[in-house]
């Protein structure tokens, strides 16, 4: 009973994940614009400025269909419910809705079940929901914008280290450590690359993201996260450039594998590492 209460309350966190997955870019867009308008002492055109004047947040203004801007009611809103009720068409001038919406729904709500289900009713629970909330939000962010925002990322940061000291899922010891090897790991390979191409590989959220792992899970499983996320996105990277001829030079955003291997790491790190050891 208790896995089910969660699974239905990760549906309704799913639902509003989709608002922090559409508004926090433009929210982060807004406030770039203005500061740097501000730096260089420039005016914005007036129907930019009052676009950016207009509040706007993960709270208001309320949902709207994005083709004919009619508000969204409360029914309207129940997460995949009311997609199958609306079969999947806006009730005002039936436009598709995308079916990325209730699955997003459904994976938190699924994802949300499995912890609860593994970790029962325990502070390892409360932290790791968190965890996955934070890292779907980061993984589409990254996937529509190849952005993971300091605003989720830093957060998750803090909060493993915190967990570390009540060692809900590692010491405080191994959680610093991890968080500073977890940084060092991948900005080494991001310096490495630069000075032998001249290009940038990757993005500083990744570093951070990883970072993120090893606070909440301690140095210690950063290898099989690093080896599961390279392993991941090798393998749908080649697919996409064999199979839907993607040119070599368009870049992949690497959050949401690390992100994967990050939920692989939380429910069966340990064990790979057993394994692992006990096999070699």
């Amino acid at each position: 009973m208790f896995a089910s209460i969660i699974g239905l309350i990760g549906l309704c966190i799913g639902s509003f994940l989709n608002v922090v997955i559409y508004r926090l870019p433009i929210m982060m867009e807004r406030v770039w614009r203005n500061q740097s308008a501000d730096f260089l002492e420039i005016t914005l055109p007036e129907n930019r400025a009052e676009i950016d004047v207009e509040p706007f947040n993960l709270c208001i203004p309320n949902s709207t269909c994005p083709a004919c801007k009619a508000p969204i009611k409360a029914w309207q809103n129940i997460p995949v419910l009311s997609y199958l009720i609306l079969r999947g068409r806006c009730a005002n001038c039936n436009a598709p809705i995308s079916l990325r919406y209730p699955l997003i729904e459904l994976l938190t709500g699924m994802f949300s079940f499995m912890i609860a289900w593994y970790f029962g009713f325990s502070l390892q629970t409360l932290f790791a929901l968190i965890l996955l909330w934070g890292l779907i939000a980061l993984s589409m962010i990254d996937l529509d914008h190849q952005l993971l925002p300091d605003d989720i990322t830093l957060p998750l940061l803090w909060l493993g280290l915190f967990a570390s000291l009540f060692n809900v899922f590692t010491d405080s010891h191994s959680s610093i450590i991890g968080a500073i090897a977890g940084y060092l790991s991948l900005w080494s390979v991001y310096m490495a690359f630069k000075l032998l191409t001249g290009k940038e590989g990757m993005g500083f959220g990744d570093f951070k993201l990883l970072a993120v792992f090893g606070a909440w899970f301690g140095w210690q499983l950063l290898p099989v996260i690093i080896l599961l996320s390279s392993a991941i996105g090798a393998i749908i990277g080649i697919s996409l450039i064999v199979f839907c001829k993607r040119g070599r030079e368009v870049p992949i955003p690497f959050g949401p594998y690390l992100a994967s291997a990050g939920l692989v790491a939380l429910f069966c790190g340990e064990q790979i590492i057993a394994w692992y050891l006990g096999r070699f």
